[in-house]
């Protein structure tokens, strides 16, 4: 019955009518950019800001917005399309909605490794997403080995990415207490704060996330075939383990990089997936890209938020998240037959 009701949504709408859907959430996009732009400490208005971007206007008000604010909202985009992705990815190889890149470990991985990278090789600081990407492979593959029996789980990869993300907090934290002289700095950092953003962060970040988004069109319709399971999934000639190997590689990758810039931010990759197939649909040609743009538009939100709702109080995004996204979360954890 549940079966026939996503099939009767899926015919509901049309090739453009998912394509419509796609512009319409990166117009959206588009205007909260520019709000975000405006709301702040310093308020300037549409044509002023437009105007100064656009001709490099050497003016202290400008400035500020250009250099501090801008990189700022251009990097909540990006880490919230990459997480929201990861999580599209993930669910599709564990076919469940509870698959998120912080409860399989992902994120804590990049975090030790990032941490690591800050307080031991400062001078390899532009790698800090290569080795993040290391460290939250590693911690996925530990993970999902220890929640393997006689097939995934996902009570047993939730169970295990609890575990494992215990272990990597506590050894996150103590190297943090060991070798930082700024440890409130990097904790802050931890807690998901984009206030630190560069324009450095924000280079690096494109370039990473671009090379991750291309390798999700590329997969789009191997996740279609693993969301039917290994079993039908082999049957039509599918090399189901390579594919998997290769959506789970792209999926840790974005998770990682973006962890690595802007430290832990937790549920983005649970929620917005969640709500991006109740819109659009299950198939993964059109729910890569919308997701790419909720998941910008989610967290640049969430990011105006805690730098504005508070004031003169700034709290990091990771908190607000987490407000939002942990009841979502056991909703869906009440809901899932694991």
């Amino acid at each position: 019955m549940i079966a026939e009701k996503k099939k009767l949504r899926e015919l509901k709408y049309t090739k453009n009518t998912k394509l419509s859907l796609i512009i319409i959430s990166t117009l959206i996009l588009l205007g909260l950019f520019i709000l975000a732009m405006k709301i702040g400490s310093i308020n300037i208005g549409v044509k002023e800001l437009v105007v100064g971007i656009l001709t490099n206007v050497d003016e202290a008000k400008i400035n500020i917005i250009r250099d501090l604010r801008m990189p700022r909202v251009i990097a909540a985009i990006l880490i919230g399309a990459n997480l929201s992705v990861a999580g599209v990815l993930l669910q599709a190889i564990i076919r469940n909605p509870l698959a998120d890149p912080s409860v399989t470990g992902i994120s804590a991985g990049a975090s030790l490794a990032s941490v690591i990278i800050l307080l031991f090789a400062p001078q390899l600081n532009t790698m800090r997403p290569l080795f993040g990407f290391v460290g939250g492979l590693v911690a996925c593959t530990i993970v999902y080995s220890i929640a393997y029996k006689k097939g995934l789980s996902p009570i047993r990869i939730v169970l295990s990415g609890i575990a494992v993300n215990a272990m990597l907090a506590a050894m996150t934290s103590m190297s943090n207490m060991i070798g930082s002289n700024n440890s409130s700095a990097i904790q802050l950092w931890l807690s998901g704060s984009l206030a630190n953003i560069t324009w450095m962060d924000v280079r690096l970040l494109s370039i990473y996330s671009l090379i991750g988004y291309i390798g999700a069109f590329l997969l789009y319709r191997s996740c279609d075939v693993l969301v039917l399971g290994e079993k039908n999934a082999k049957s039509l000639g599918f090399n189901y383990d390579l594919q998997m190997i290769l959506i789970c590689l792209v999926a840790v990758f974005l998770a990682s990089t973006a962890t690595a810039v802007g430290g832990i931010i937790a549920f983005v990759g649970l929620v917005v997936p969640h709500i991006c197939r109740i819109i659009i649909g299950s198939g993964h040609k059109y729910l890569i890209p919308f997701s790419i743009t909720v998941g910008g538009i989610l967290l640049l939100v969430a990011d105006t938020l805690a730098r504005s709702a508070f004031k003169p109080v700034e709290v990091p995004v990771g908190m607000v998240m987490a407000v939002i996204g942990g009841p979502v979360f056991l909703y869906l954890l009440r809901r899932s037959d694991v």
